[in-house]
Order: C-alpha cells, then structure tokens, then sequence
C-alpha cells in the first residue's frame, strides 16, 4: 500500500471521513453482542482457562468436543432481528486462541477441529439474511500463542505475534465480503499503541475495508469508546457493552444467574440511558454449548422488541442535544429523548390520578400523543409547565411498563430556554405565571 501515515495524519484522515461512515451506527442505537467459543462448554466464565490455571493442552481437548448446531449462528441474528437490534457483534476469537473460521494463520481453527466448520461465515450469512450490520469482535490477547506475553519484552516475539494478530484480521476482513465494525478487544501485555503498531496495522486493515469503524481497543481513540458494564456518556461516539446478567460474557447455566439476569423493563432503561446520551447499547448473549440462546434471554429481547416496534421512533435515528448532554429527567418519573421539534417523554410510573406535569417548558407544545397509537393526549400549557390531563387509569404499555408521549413543537428544543432546574428561570415572569 502507499506510504504510511504518522499517528496524527492518520487520525486527522479517518476523521475527514468519520460522520459518513458512522451515520448508520449513530441511528442504529441497539445492537448484540455474542460471546461464543470453547469455553461455552464448561459454563463458568469466558475467562476459565487463565482464572483457574488451566494448562493450554489441557483446555484444548474442549476444541474436539466443541459442536454448535448448524443453525445457530442463524438463530441468534433472527432474534437480534426480532429484539429490534440493528448490528450484531460476534467473538471470531476469544483470549483463548481459538479461531471460528477457516484460518489458514491459525490452524487452531473450527474448521479443523470440532463442527469442521466455518462459523464465522455462517454467521456472515446470517446477518445478511436479515439485514443487519456485521461487526468481527478480534482479541489481541492470545492464550493458546506461545508470543503472547513474551511480546511484551522479547522484540523477535513481538513482530512474530504482531505479525500473527494482523495476518488473523486480514483474514477476517478479505474473505467475508463487506464488515461494518471491527472491534478489538482487550491489548494486553503491551500498554501502548506503539507497542502494538496500532497505527500502521489499522491502516492496512482500513485499506481492506474502507468503510469500516473501529473501536478503541486498539490503545488508540479511533471511532468509538466502550464503556464496559457501565454506561458513562462521553463527548466523543461510544458504545456501553453490557452483559445479561452482570456476571459473565459467556454461557452460564440460566437457573444459576436467573436473579441477576435483566428482565425487558431494565433493558428499556438502558435503552434510553444510552440513546439519550448520545450512545449505543451493545447488549450481550452468551449461548449454550450448542449454540442455543437461552430462553430467559430469547423471552427478555422478544419482549423488548416487541416494545420497540411501537415506540422505536424514540430510539433509531439522530438524537439532537447530544452527545453527552440530551438525557433529560423532567418529573422524576420520566425521561426524554430529543429530535429537533421533538420530545419523546418516557414514563415508567404511571401517575394514579389521572396528571403529570412537567417544570421548565416557557414554550408550549402544539401537539402531544402517545406514540404507541398516535391516541391524543389532553394537556395544557401552565406558565414553565405542561400539564397531561385526564390520562386513562391504566399506563397504556402493557408489554414493558414503559409509555412514550410523543410531544411536538413549533420549534426545535432550546435547552437553554427549556430547564428543568428551577433556579433557572428564578425572579422571572414566565407567560404571566407566578414567579419561582
């Protein structure tokens, strides 16, 4: 390829081109992770081998015995497809080394070993089918290469591994047509992108897939951060990971982590936490040994999607006011996202005596309705507050619990003029109300 950039002319180039190749990641808003690979098998945590001591030949006779059913790949995407996600993110490799696709680079593969198949590209294929974006999680940690903390001091092993870890994504990125994301993951022992060569290896790999986002887990910002099991909003596009029980990335028994596992009403909060932020949601599943989703999590996205196909309007798509600064609480009870004209007012306690009010609006709406239906909602304009009126006893949602207003104004949302801090408005006169 041409000559390499330095660090900062690479970074001012993916720049230029940065709002055109995330226009469709910013609107996708909700997105899976799968966590998949040999240590599904003993269902206790993604990092069993190196947590409990395991010798490498001793964890590699899980490779002969690792069988996912032809169609998995298929089912996952199909419930992605349901849940409303828009881009679905697969461990091609795990820290464990071991490789679900036909790695010429890696001989440690399932082609050559378990299915004798080609996972990877039954994945692929799988998210074409239902139409969502690819993303090819790739570690740069490697439990099963003799290099992979030798690196860290020995120079000759380090250009052998660094070597190794491109050939491995050139791979990923030559043989399965158009990726949209490829996100790295976990660059230890070296803690500095020099060390990884981050610069020059992402160019070659943007060469390959010009359109591609990358994550910063390459010891490099790149396009996106990602907040792991937290969500933390940045000034910058970022993603929070999350897993579905808070325990584990992998496979674990769903009887053993039913309390912890998040049911559709938390998932939504999430949702919106992330959305109205500014940010993705990128919600793991870590199937059985064979590849089958567990049911509490197939229930819990099926019902979330379900949600989603009446109020998504509130979620995909270009949130404005962000990106760290559009979540918005307006009562306590209930929380916005924001496009231009538009508010999308979420509400999870439904109010008993039929009104719900809502400080720091000097502006009034010039039409408000559920967004489920379009059913109008009677209001009134109050001075700083609008007032919902007459609203039915029961909260319209009945599958989450959680009802979207939709309330539409004249003009876009000035979050200078439209507060909810009362200090802010604090000695004036707002259209003829008393003063706060």
């Amino acid at each position: 390829m041409a000559n390499l950039l330095c660090k900062a002319d690479y970074e001012e180039q993916t720049a230029a081109t940065r709002d055109a190749r995330m226009k469709w990641w910013r609107e996708a808003r909700f997105g899976m992770f799968v966590h998949f690979g040999l240590y599904s098998q003993m269902g206790r945590h993604e990092w069993a081998q190196t947590w409990e001591g395991m010798p490498v030949a001793e964890y590699e006779k899980l490779a002969d015995k690792f069988n996912p059913g032809p169609g998995a790949p298929r089912e996952w995407c199909a419930l992605a497809k349901e849940a409303g996600m828009k881009y679905v993110v697969f461990t091609t490799r795990h820290h464990e080394g071991f490789s679900l696709w036909d790695s010429k680079v890696n001989p440690y593969n399932s082609v050559n070993y378990g299915p004798k198949r080609d996972i990877v590209r039954e994945f692929v294929n799988a998210c074409r089918e239902f139409d969502l974006k690819i993303g090819f999680y790739s570690s740069l940690m490697d439990w099963h290469h003799p290099d992979s903390w030798a690196c860290a001091h020995d120079i000759d092993a380090r250009k052998r591994f660094l070597d190794y870890i491109e050939a491995l994504n050139v791979e990923l990125l030559s043989n399965y047509g158009k990726i949209d994301i490829l996100w790295y993951d976990l660059p230890n022992p070296m803690q500095h992108w020099e060390g990884w060569d981050s610069v020059a290896r992402n160019q070659r790999l943007r060469s390959l897939q010009p359109d591609i986002l990358i994550n910063n887990r390459s010891r490099l910002d790149e396009d996106f951060g990602t907040p792991e099991e937290r969500i933390q909003a940045t000034e910058r596009d970022w993603e929070a990971c999350m897993t579905f029980n808070g325990i584990s990335w992998g496979y674990l028994d769903p009887d053993q982590v039913k309390d912890f596992a998040y049911r559709p009403g938390q998932i939504i909060k999430m949702l919106h936490e992330c959305t109205s932020n500014g940010g993705n949601l990128l919600l793991n599943i870590g199937p059985a040994p064979d590849g089958s989703v567990p049911p509490d999590e197939q229930a819990a996205l099926k019902q979330v999607g379900a949600w989603l196909k009446e109020n998504g309007e509130a979620v995909y798509g270009k949130i404005t006011h962000g990106v760290a600064h559009a979540s918005r609480f307006l009562n306590g009870v209930t929380a916005s996202t924001v496009k231009e004209n538009t508010m999308y007012f979420w509400n999870i306690v439904w109010p008993k005596d039929g009104t719900i009010g809502f400080g720091g609006f000097p502006d009034p709406p010039k039409k408000v309705t559920l967004l489920k239906d379009g059913t109008e909602i009677e209001w009134e304009h109050k001075g700083h507050r609008i007032i919902f009126k007459n609203l039915p006893e029961k909260k319209p949602d009945e599958i989450c619990g959680v009802t979207v207003f939709k309330v539409e104004f004249d003009k876009p949302i000035d979050y200078k003029r439209h507060s909810y801090y009362p200090q802010m408005t604090k000695g004036k006169d707002i259209a003829g109300e008393n003063k706060v």
